[in-house]
C-alpha cells in the first residue's frame, strides 16, 4: 500500500451492504508511502493513527507542487 498526504483512505465494511468509511490522509510516516497513516475520518472528524488492513484501499489524487 502506498499513499501521500491528501490522498483518501477508503475502508470497506466487514458486513454485507455496510457503509464505506473514508478519511483524509494527513501524515505519512515513511518515505516510501507505506503505513501507518494519520487519518482524519470524514464521518466524525476524529484523527487516528491507522494501520490499514486488507479491507482498505487508497484513493490517489493528483498532487501539484506550486
Amino acid at each position: 500500500m502506498f499513499a501521500r498526504v491528501g490522498d483518501r483512505l477508503m475502508v470497506r465494511s466487514t458486513h454485507v451492504g455496510g457503509p464505506i468509511r473514508d478519511g483524509e490522509i494527513l501524515e505519512v510516516r515513511h518515505g516510501d508511502g507505506s503505513p501507518p497513516y494519520l487519518v482524519r475520518w470524514s464521518d466524525t472528524g476524529h484523527e487516528a493513527l491507522v494501520f490499514p488492513g486488507p479491507d482498505a484501499e487508497v484513493q490517489h489524487f493528483d498532487h501539484h507542487v506550486s
